[in-house]
């Protein structure tokens, strides 16, 4: 669902357009909904039409609000030449004199102009704030404008002292300006990753009724063939039905290679084709895209506030509270000593306009939208801001293994009978029979056995699955099962002697059951992942412990382990076990991330302080995990860690440089250097937009290291 938020509070996040409840602004969209949003349930497509409608109001209204402060600031600018040319102050600085009858009230009213027309979002961000009870910047420099008006109107009538007006023109122009840098700042990095559906095609060839067709692509169905010709951009997500080629995905994945895509293959909508011509069935299209669905983990991790976040929003508070009491004792301290109410006044103005918590404002939420933008274009995707924070302090990764640090590609390496009247292809067919309705890696296997040899598949009923154990069904009017060795140790059963040809430590055994009599041995075997081995490695060098997680046996656990270097194993581990394994390490005080595929796995996610679900592939709606990694490249919970801890350096560095700056600044808005040094209010309202602008800039230079 679309966000949106107050382009001058980007804390407040409503689901429905409307006013800001603190300073009464227009709600900003601030991401792209879905197609039905936009067009209710008609078609599921729309990812490019939904796009371009979107974006154009996200930039109609982006434009209309950075653009209202852009021209506030121009037509205020122009007002501000006149009002320097009439005051005294200038003239004598420049040595001009320019004196008419009433031009007193001339500068009157074009002060008047420019406090209102200027300073009419400060004037309502104050009110706001009051209303809602959260005083913020806004109340600190409505409070220091309206002061140093309020004052200058009395002078033009007769009160002793020198006018504020070109003071108060100079502030509101460049708290103008500072305020149109911040929001442009804010609103690229959270439209950086919307860019992605740019790269959605218009046009789309599909193949309808034997013939290729060109037609529109918000008139593309899920369900329909797709002609990729080379360098085509592929326009939905999709299975590849014909044909081998390269396909770039690094802008949605972060991986540099391309990647090999033949029959079966997943493609993602935005990805380019290389040389080879594909034909893709589309399996997904509009809001259940993958791109949309990124867009809305996005959204939602923006949206999300992180335990540095909040810090950063109750220091901001407070510096408001203390810039006024500063300022109020700063007013009485000049006024009592020296009697000159013009400069105590001056002195109390400079104090708010400097210490207004712009960059505190700023700090958190631009490092947030940055490093969330740049996580998802890398396939990192960050759905728990504070479980992300929390995996810069990882100390142990459990990584579960088939699938992560193994292809999960088992195929068969041996088919064993043990009763007689089964053969080796009858065994196959009984076992694909049974296993067809499964998705797990040993169903895969088998199926993909059955088709090399060319077996018939046998229809099955009544299927089950028993979680951790196995599966069964009835093919042939028989009762089948084919489980793994916990099945018989659940049952109290003897297990059935493994023939010694059969590697335990590399080979998963299968057995068959046909009328609970065992009849046969299937062996499967897996290989290591490219990147396991440098990931555990990389890990190490972090000091950070490697487990390997499994429902495998403790020979094949060992072999893993042992090959990849790494500092224990878990093995034998049911689904509904694997929350306890990682309950145990958390109670000697390991903060863990777990590493699964989110699906029998999800316990033990949900237990971890990170849950990271791995290989999920464009299936990026694994509930139970805090960050979804797209590729299944166990390397990218080494970037995810080192990535979390460049983020928090970001932030901490940003919190240091804006505490930091008002400790030096307040003191010197207050006066304490007088008479050797003093800080106008304009000069304070300078500085205050360049520490704002330097928090952005440092967090702009937020990087992945590949």
């Amino acid at each position: 669902m679309v966000k949106y938020t107050c382009p001058m509070h980007p804390q407040v996040l409503k689901d429905q357009p409307g006013k800001c409840p603190l300073c009464g602004m227009a709600l900003v969209a601030v991401g792209a909904p879905s197609a039905s949003h936009e067009h209710g349930a008609a078609h599921d497509q729309a990812a490019r039409a939904s796009h371009d409608h979107t974006q154009g109001g996200f930039n109609k209204h982006a434009g209309h609000h950075t653009g209202d402060f852009l021209q506030r600031f121009w037509v205020s600018l122009v007002i501000t030449l006149p009002i320097l040319l009439l005051s005294h102050m200038i003239q004598q600085w420049l040595g001009f004199s320019i004196a008419f009858p009433g031009d007193k009230y001339v500068l009157l009213a074009l002060g008047t102009v420019i406090y209102i027309y200027g300073g009419l979002p400060f004037l309502k961000g104050m009110g706001g704030e009051i209303k809602a009870k959260a005083i913020g910047m806004m109340t600190l420099v409505a409070i220091a404008i309206s002061v140093a008006f309020i004052y200058s109107v009395a002078v033009v009538f007769g009160l002793q002292g020198m006018d504020f007006f070109w003071e108060l023109a100079t502030l509101i122009d460049i708290m103008l300006l500072g305020h149109w840098l911040e929001m442009r700042s804010q609103m690229a990095a959270s439209r950086a990753l919307q860019s992605l559906v740019a790269l959605l095609p218009n046009d789309v060839t599909v193949e309808r009724n034997g013939q290729a067709i060109k037609i529109k692509l918000e008139d593309l169905q899920s369900g329909e063939t797709v002609i990729i010709k080379p360098g085509d951009k592929i326009p939905a997500d999709g299975l590849v039905t014909e044909g081998i080629s390269y396909i770039n995905e690094s802008m949605l994945t972060g991986e540099s290679l391309p990647a090999k895509k033949e029959k079966d293959s997943k493609v993602i909508a935005g990805s380019i084709n290389g040389d080879g011509a594909l034909k893709v069935k589309v399996t997904a299209v509009g809001k259940d895209s993958y791109l949309n669905r990124v867009i809305g983990l996005v959204q939602e991790a923006q949206a999300t506030k992180s335990n540095t976040q909040n810090l950063a929003d109750k220091v901001a508070k407070w510096l408001t509270f203390i810039a006024i009491g500063i300022g109020v004792a700063t007013f009485i301290y000049w006024f009592a000593s020296t009697g000159d109410t013009a400069f105590a006044l001056e002195r109390m103005v400079t104090v708010m306009v400097t210490a207004c918590p712009h960059a505190l404002g700023v700090a958190i939420p631009l490092v947030v939208a940055i490093s969330t933008t740049l996580s998802a274009t890398n396939g990192l995707l960050i759905r728990n801001r504070s479980a992300f924070e929390a995996t810069r302090n990882v100390s142990t990764v459990i990584f579960d293994k088939t699938g992560t640090l193994t292809k999960g590609s088992h195929m068969v390496e041996k088919v064993i009978p043990l009763a007689s009247g089964y053969n080796a292809d009858e065994l196959i067919q009984y076992a694909a029979a049974v296993q067809q309705n499964s998705e797990h890696h040993i169903a895969k296997g088998i199926m993909a056995t059955l088709k090399e040899r060319g077996l018939a598949l046998w229809k099955s009923e009544n299927f089950s699955y028993m979680q951790g154990v196995g599966v069964k069904a009835t093919v042939n009017g028989k009762d089948v099962i084919a489980v793994g060795k916990n099945y018989f140790s659940q049952h109290q059963l003897s297990l059935p002697d493994i023939p010694k040809e059969i590697n335990q430590e590399s080979e998963t055994v299968t057995f068959l059951l046909i009328e609970d009599k065992v009849v046969g041995i299937i062996t499967l075997a897996d290989s290591i992942r490219e990147g396991s081995g440098q990931a555990v490695e990389e890990l190490k060098k972090m000091n950070i412990k490697s487990f390997l997680l499994t429902g495998d046996n403790e020979k094949i656990a060992a072999a893993v382990a042992g090959k990849l270097g790494m500092d224990g194993f878990l093995a034998n581990v049911l689904p509904h076990n694997k929350q306890e394994k990682v309950k145990e390490l958390q109670a000697k005080g390991e903060t863990v991330a777990m590493t699964g595929d989110g699906v029998n796995d999800a316990p033990a996610l949900a237990q971890a302080d990170v849950g990271i679900a791995v290989g999920s592939g464009t299936d990026v709606a694994a509930e139970t995990a805090d960050i979804i990694l797209v590729d299944s490249d166990p390397r990218d919970v080494v970037k995810l860690i080192v990535f979390a801890k460049s983020t928090y350096k970001k932030m901490v560095q940003n919190l240091v440089w804006a505490i930091g700056y008002n400790v030096i600044a307040i003191p010197l808005a207050a006066g304490v250097l007088y008479p050797k040094f003093i800080l106008s209010p304009a000069m304070g309202a300078v500085l205050m937009s360049v520490s704002t602008v330097v928090v952005a800039i440092n967090a702009s230079f937020l990087r992945i290291k590949k």
